[in-house]
C-alpha cells in the first residue's frame, strides 16, 4: 500500500510545509505500521501555540501627577498584552517604566519571566546596557572628568584606527565561534566600538561618595554595534521559530526555544556580548586611571538590559537593574543606579520578593517622549533652560551641541522614583555619589554629515518667487 498524505494527516501529522518532507521519507523507507506511527509521532510538528490568558504581573508603579497617570495607563495596556505571550509565566514593573513602543511591547523598567525561551525583542538592541563605578580615592573630581573626557569617545559609529582600544584577542576568537557572532559587520564594530558609548542617555559621571568622601567615576553604555548585530540576527532566528511555533505572537515578541541547538548558540552569544560590554567599560575607566596616575580603591559594575537565568526560567530586564544574588555573578551584591546628571547615582543592595522577582528600578525614566518634552519647554532658549538645570555640576556635551531632551527635566522627578522603590521594598539605597559633572553625547545630529550635505543642496538651491 502506498502511503498518502491523506494518510499522515489521519495519524496526526498536521497539513504544512513540513508535510510533503515527512512524506517523502516514508515512501523511501517504506515504513508500515507500528514504524510508520512511530515516526508520525516523533516528526509531527508541535501545535501552533495560542496566544493565552494573562498570567498575573506585579506594578510598582504608582501615579503621583496628570503626566504620570497617563504613563501608568499607557504601561498597564502594553503589559496585559505583552504578557499573552506563550511562553510567559510572570512579570513585573519597576518605578521607572514607560513605554518603548506599540502596545505588547515590553517596556522600559518591566521584567518578564519565559520559560524555556529566549526573547531577543525583550532585551532590545542595546544588549547589556551597563554602568560600571571605579573608586578614584582621593583624586580630584575635575581631573578625573578632565582625564575620561580626554579618553572617552561619543557619537555614532567608532573610533579611527589610530585612536582604537585593543580587543582581546581571544575574545574575537569567541566571537568567530559563535554562529551569531560571527560576522564581518559584527567583528568589525567589535573591534572599531571598543572605547565607545553611543549617543542617547549614555554618560561618563563623576562625584563624591556620600559615604566615603571619595571620588568615583561612573559610565553608562551598551555594547554598541556588537550588540545591535547580535540582535538583528536573534530577531531573524527568532521570527523563523515564531511562523512555526505561534504564528499569532506579535513579531516584536518572538522567541528561540532554549532547548535548541539555535537557543544554545545565541544564549553563549549573549554572554560573551556581556564580556566585550564589560571590557568596553573597563577599557574607558583604565584610560582615565592611567591619565592620572591613579589607584584604584574598587570598581564594580551590573547590566540592566539582559537576561537573566534560572533553571529553565529567563528573566528579560528591559531596563531593570537585578538584586537577588544568583544574578550577580561577579559583583559584591552592590548595584548601581543613574537618575539624572544633577542628582546622585544610588548605590543599592536587596533581595527577590515576590514583588520585583529580582530586580529593582535601572533610573529614573520618563513621563513624556523626547519630542513632547523639547515642545514642554516652550520658548525658552536652548542655553537658558542648561544653565538652569545644571546650576552647580559641571555638565559637558561631547559633541558641542546641548541636548534638552538628557536635561534633568526630562525625566520623571528622582524623589518620586526613590520614594516607590522604598514603598514597594525594591531595594535599599546604600550610598549615594554626589554629582560633580558629567558628559554625555549632546545633539551629535546637528553636525551629522547628512545633514551637513542637505545644508549644503538648500542653501545652493536658486531662489524662486514673484516680484
Amino acid at each position: 500500500m502506498t502511503v498518502t498524505g491523506k494518510d499522515l494527516i489521519d495519524l496526526g501529522f498536521p497539513p504544512g510545509p513540513a508535510l510533503g518532507a515527512a512524506l517523502a521519507h516514508v515512501r523511501l523507507h517504506g515504513l508500515q505500521g507500528d514504524a510508520l506511527r512511530a515516526y508520525v509521532e516523533a516528526k509531527k510538528p508541535a501545535p501552533k501555540l495560542r496566544l493565552q490568558t494573562a498570567p498575573a504581573w506585579v506594578l510598582n508603579l504608582e501615579a503621583e501627577d496628570e503626566a504620570e497617570a497617563g504613563n501608568v495607563a499607557a504601561v498597564t495596556e502594553t503589559m496585559d498584552q505583552l504578557m499573552r505571550t506563550p511562553t510567559l509565566r510572570g512579570g513585573a514593573v519597576m518605578p521607572d517604566a514607560c513605554p518603548a513602543g506599540a502596545p505588547g511591547t515590553i517596556p522600559v523598567g518591566g521584567v518578564v519571566v519565559a520559560e524555556r525561551a529566549i526573547h531577543p525583542g525583550m532585551h532590545s538592541a542595546d544588549i547589556c546596557c551597563s554602568v560600571m563605578l571605579t573608586d578614584f580615592a582621593d583624586a580630584d573630581p575635575e581631573a578625573v572628568l578632565n582625564a575620561v573626557h580626554e579618553a572617552t569617545h561619543f557619537g555614532p559609529g567608532g573610533r579611527a584606527a589610530d585612536q582604537r582600544f585593543a580587543v582581546p584577542p581571544e575574545m574575537l576568537e569567541a566571537f568567530r565561534t559563535n554562529r551569531f557572532l560571527n560576522s564581518d559587520t559584527i567583528l568589525r564594530s567589535a573591534v572599531e566600538h571598543m572605547g565607545t558609548q553611543g549617543d542617547g542617555n549614555h554618560f561618563a559621571f563623576v562625584g563624591r561618595s556620600q559615604a566615603t568622601g571619595r571620588t568615583c567615576l561612573v559610565t553608562h553604555h551598551g555594547s554598541r554595534g556588537a550588540g545591535a548585530g547580535l540582535y538583528a540576527q536573534g530577531m531573524k532566528v527568532a521570527e523563523r521559530f515564531r511562523m512555526q511555533l505561534s504564528p499569532a505572537t506579535p513579531k516584536a515578541n518572538a522567541w528561540i526555544p532554549s532547548d535548541s541547538p539555535e537557543g544554545a548558540a545565541y544564549w553563549e552569544a549573549l554572554q560573551l556580548i556581556r564580556q566585550w560590554t564589560r571590557a568596553n567599560h573597563e577599557a574607558l575607566h583604565q584610560a582615565a586611571v592611567a591619565a592620572l596616575g591613579a589607584q584604584v580603591a574598587d570598581r564594580f559594575w551590573n547590566e540592566h538590559n539582559f537576561v537573566f537565568r534560572r533553571g529553565d526560567l529567563y528573566y528579560h530586564a528591559k531596563g531593570a537593574t537585578p538584586v537577588a544574588g544568583d544574578f550577580l555573578p561577579d559583583t559584591n551584591g552592590v548595584q548601581i543606579v543613574p537618575l539624572n546628571m544633577a542628582e546622585p547615582v544610588l548605590l543599592i543592595r536587596g533581595n527577590a520578593t515576590d514583588r520585583n522577582l529580582g530586580f529593582a528600578p535601572h533610573g529614573a525614566g520618563r513621563n513624556l517622549s523626547r519630542t513632547a518634552h523639547r515642545r514642554s519647554l516652550g520658548s525658552y532658549a536652548e542655553a537658558e533652560v542648561f544653565a538652569r538645570e545644571t546650576k552647580g555640576i559641571d555638565a559637558r556635551f561631547w559633541s558641542g551641541h546641548i541636548d534638552v531632551s538628557e536635561l534633568p527635566s526630562a525625566y520623571k522627578p528622582a524623589a518620586t522614583v526613590r520614594a516607590q522603590m522604598a514603598r514597594f521594598d525594591l531595594a535599599e539605597v546604600v550610598d549615594e555619589i554626589m554629582p560633580y559633572g558629567c558628559i554625555m553625547a549632546g545633539d551629535w545630529e546637528r553636525d551629522a554629515p547628512w545633514r551637513r550635505r542637505l545644508d549644503a543642496r538648500a542653501s545652493a538651491a536658486p531662489v524662486s518667487g514673484r516680484g
